[in-house]
């Protein structure tokens, strides 16, 4: 969160699968999210100006970076990604206690811009 505020991160991805299984649809470019803290209180919104569904292997530099996680190579940032979707809870989420990604898994890439910010009270 701090990142999205501190303008660190303008990209985040998740796997298409998760949409999937939860029959819910895909984010569009102009909706507007809210960003929520660790107390679930609303402190921002977002709007999406980019929504891409790409190959794994196909994620790209400039996505890596604008991600705000530090990575300084696509490898890196899979390397973290890897290891957050082979993590138990993620797998229960999924429903697949052997859930693995490779090259062809779906990746959802969104691109956003910082809309507004939530004055505390």
């Amino acid at each position: 969160m701090a990142a999205i505020l501190s303008g660190a991160k303008t990209s985040t991805s998740g796997l298409v699968l998760a949409y999937q299984r939860e029959n819910e649809p895909l984010p569009s470019v102009g909706q507007q999210l809210a960003v929520v803290d660790s107390e679930d209180r609303r402190v921002a919104a977002i709007e999406l100006t980019e929504v891409r569904v790409v190959r794994l292997a196909d994620v790209d530099l400039q996505h890596a970076l604008d991600e705000g996680e530090g990575d300084e190579s696509v490898a890196q940032w899979r390397a973290g990604h890897e290891r957050f979707w082979h993590s138990a809870e993620v797998r229960a989420e999924l429903g697949d206690p052997g859930f693995t990604v490779n090259d062809d898994t779906l990746v959802l890439t969104q691109r956003f811009r910082l809309v507004h910010t939530v004055e505390a009270v």
